[in-house]
């Protein structure tokens, strides 16, 4: 359990964070030992939490032939390709190629995932920014470890690279909730009211997300 001290929190606050670690936010005026007595008011709701935490998919620690894995929406088995001049492995439709085929083949893949996310992620950001009269000045891709994607004043939007293992509908949300942000830079009612209307279907995605974001790590 951590505890961190908030200045702008107004009272206690218990949450659990996606690594399954309880924390608790503790308001300026707060102490750490009302903290604690304010989990223990609410053994029940984290003992809960923690339930729903180890009910969550996750994918494989290392991944082989034969390893499923999530790739644009759908679990995928790691398959090994026609053989060429050098190995590849196939998951659905798309070929990678690999160095071998023993030993673990997460961190090559994964490269090759972030590679084309930094190609196919801006080209789709740009698109529906057009499509939405979006104001966007820049398109960045990088490794967030905890957000999908995320908004600055300036008009930069960067996107998790993990959103290409993701069904495209909920690709095209994120980017549409980061294009909210340009009108929006908080998460008031007005926010939702902008995806809404750029992104009708925003709950399902949101819900795919919350039931099975765990298999990208987040």
């Amino acid at each position: 359990m951590v505890f961190r001290r908030s200045e702008r929190a107004r009272s206690y606050r218990l949450t659990l964070r996606k690594d399954g670690v309880a924390a608790v936010t503790i308001p300026a005026r707060g102490s750490e030992r009302e903290a604690r007595e304010f989990v223990s008011q609410h053994e029940d709701w984290l003992a809960r939490a923690r339930a729903r935490h180890a009910r969550r998919p996750r994918p494989a620690a290392e991944w082989a032939v034969g390893t499923p894995v999530l790739w644009r929406g759908e679990m995928c088995e790691i398959r090994v390709a026609a053989e060429g001049e050098r190995p590849q492995v196939c998951l659905a439709a798309d070929v990678f190629p690999v160095r071998t085929l023993a030993g673990d083949l997460r961190a090559p893949l994964e490269a090759q995932f972030a590679r084309r996310a930094k190609i196919e992620l801006p080209a789709r950001t740009w698109e529906l920014a057009a499509e939405k009269g979006a104001d966007v000045k820049q398109v960045t891709v990088r490794n967030q470890r905890s957000r999908w994607g995320s908004c600055s004043a300036g008009g930069t939007i960067s996107l998790n690279w993990r959103l290409v293992q993701a069904p495209e509908s909920v690709r095209d949300y994120i980017i549409c909730h980061e294009l909210a942000h340009l009108r929006q830079m908080n998460h008031s009612d007005r926010f939702w009211a902008q995806v809404e209307a750029y992104f009708p279907a925003w709950r399902e995605a949101e819900h795919w997300l919350k039931r099975e974001g765990s298999l990208l790590g987040l």
